[in-house]
């Protein structure tokens, strides 16, 4: 069983939303990402994705973009997003999904990348912009060594797209409740509780519904539908709003333990 099985298992039996954070890796810095992630861990994230800047975030809002361009600015590659997961798999509870796009893992190489992540601990990857139909030789390669292959699903997916991601994927599905790029919201998108519902009917695989997740009644909202809650942008935005403060990852740990609440 993998990790990302087992901790959703878990929240399933504790009957709780789960939480999934997102950040960049990098923003500000790698040092500080270091203590940002210990913080999210503190603070009870179920998951935590790690997302690697890439220079064209194309379904990124701008609170996502900045946040890369700080992180690229900073020195931050594929490699010591890496270096720095191994270095913390240890300390953290939570799982680990490695967030990125396409092109830095293909320039990695498949097979080096694939190897490099298992030997860092990584539980999971998702690739925001690899289709699923182009997806097999890279989830063989993940598989292999226990790494969970996550698919991204939006409203538009298909039902047999559906079914072929609920096939072909492991750990959990991340289902976003609506088009666009990524940003905080006021409110949960409409229809959001029956994307969750079509995903559900396309296999047994656990849901985390993400996009505009800012608010502790967001996240109790989403556990009504869903196995667990992504919040990405309104955290990254602590993150830019705090900078280099002494107090950064006080400022994590204290937003997370509310979203929690």
């Amino acid at each position: 069983m993998s990790r990302l099985t087992a901790i959703f298992d878990r929240i399933r039996a504790d009957g709780r939303p789960g939480l999934v954070t997102y950040v960049t890796a990098g923003d500000p810095d790698l040092e500080r990402s270091a203590d940002i992630l210990r913080a999210l861990d503190r603070a009870g994230a179920d998951v935590i994705e790690v997302g690697v800047p890439f220079s064209e975030p194309l379904a990124d809002g701008p609170v996502i973009q900045r946040a890369t361009e700080r992180a690229l600015a900073s020195g931050t590659t594929l490699a010591s997003v890496l270096d720095l997961i191994a270095r913390l798999r240890s300390e953290l509870k939570a799982g680990l999904v490695l967030f990125s796009y396409a092109n830095p893992i293909f320039r990695f190489g498949l097979d080096a990348f694939a190897e490099r992540a298992a030997a860092a601990g990584v539980d999971g990857v998702l690739v925001l912009d690899l289709p699923i139909d182009e997806a097999g030789e890279f989830r063989g390669m993940l598989s292999s060594r226990q790494i969970d292959t996550i698919f991204l699903l939006s409203p538009t997916t298909s039902d047999g797209r559906l079914r072929q991601a609920s096939r072909l994927g492991s750990g959990f599905l991340y289902v976003i409740s609506r088009l666009g790029v990524t940003g905080a919201r006021e409110a949960i998108a409409d229809g959001a509780e029956q994307m969750v519902r079509r995903v559900r009917q396309a296999g047994p695989l656990p849901v985390a519904l993400g996009f505009g997740i800012s608010k502790p009644e967001h996240v109790r909202e989403v556990g009504r539908w869903a196995d667990a809650a992504v919040v990405g942008s309104a955290l990254v935005s602590v993150i830019a709003e705090a900078g280099r403060s002494p107090d950064l990852a006080g400022r994590v740990e204290e937003y997370v333990r509310w979203l929690r609440s």
